[in-house]
């Protein structure tokens, strides 16, 4: 068996467990594949299992399984590697709440076992995608966002499903999230969570001029038409963190489930509710805290 390592040792704190990993896989007479960034980590060790190579896709190519080090923008790095790429993925979460990373870096070893041993389910997140009336197409696993930039205005953003119309949101901005990115941006913004797989997607305004704009969950399988017409400030669109320019207008993208998935690992001991409760603390209650 194989590994590929993506992450971003800047970023988070992967050192600890990328040694451990390493470690594991001396032990076990596994190979693991890696770019050169992440040498440093273990200077001054001696690792069998490493091997450094040119760049994240040919660690890719090379590996039976991916390992996502980090926190979900590590795992929204590797949905973009790989949405093409049918390889199972583990998300080792070494950053914050990690709700796509859900192994944490305390049980890596235990993780690292089960899938060694094939211990493990598969479970399929979709993507969703944006063509643009440039014929540019996006592709983002957690969400596509309409925001003002740099601006106390509000920005206008039409909306219509399936050529019928829906609304011209006054708003921050406008969110449309897959399932998966039910637990990110849309959550923060008072949107619904929606269990992954299920074929919708979700428009919620982020703070809406008026308290009656509620969020809508539409299916996924026909058009979402988003319109950006001309404003007296710019207007950023950005798929998954990354941002494109509008500099034309009007600004008119399709949105639709795509046809890329990528494969995520579920441990034995893993749900996506567990995933719920453990992050958002469900059933918590501070009077029973020592």
């Amino acid at each position: 068996m194989t590994f590929a390592v993506i992450a971003n040792p800047t970023k988070y704190s992967v050192k600890k467990p990328f040694i451990e990993l390493l470690t594991w896989s001396d032990e076990n007479d596994v190979q693991v594949f890696f770019c050169s960034d992440l040498q440093e980590l273990y200077s001054g060790e001696e690792h069998p299992s490493a091997v450094i190579v040119a760049d994240e896709e040919t660690a890719i190519d090379k590996a039976d399984i991916i390992i996502a080090l980090g926190g979900d923008g590590t795992m929204l790095y590797t949905a973009r590697l790989m949405k093409s790429i049918p390889k199972p993925i583990l998300g080792v979460n070494s950053g914050r709440l990690g709700f796509m990373a859900n192994t944490q870096k305390e049980n890596i070893h235990e993780a690292l076992d089960d899938v060694l041993q094939d211990n493990y389910r598969i479970e399929k997140r979709y993507l969703l995608e944006a063509k643009d009336n440039q014929e540019n197409l996006y592709h983002a696993l957690n969400e596509f966002l309409f925001s003002k930039r740099d601006s106390t205005s509000m920005v206008n953003v039409g909306a219509e499903y399936n050529g019928m119309f829906i609304n011209n949101y006054w708003a921050d901005g406008l969110i449309v999230a897959s399932p998966t990115g039910s637990t990110a941006y849309n959550l923060s913004s008072g949107g619904p969570i929606v269990m992954p797989n299920t074929n919708v997607m979700v428009v919620t305004p982020i703070n809406p001029h008026t308290l009656t704009t509620r969020p809508l969950v539409l299916p996924s399988d026909k058009y979402l038409k988003v319109t950006i017409k001309k404003q007296d400030h710019d207007v950023l669109f950005s798929y998954d963190g990354q941002i494109k320019e509008i500099e034309t207008y009007p600004f008119e993208v399709n949105i639709k489930r795509s046809n890329f998935t990528i494969d995520l690992i579920e441990l034995p001991n893993q749900s996506y509710f567990d995933t719920l409760r453990n992050k958002l603390m469900w059933g918590m209650d501070s009077r029973q805290r020592s």
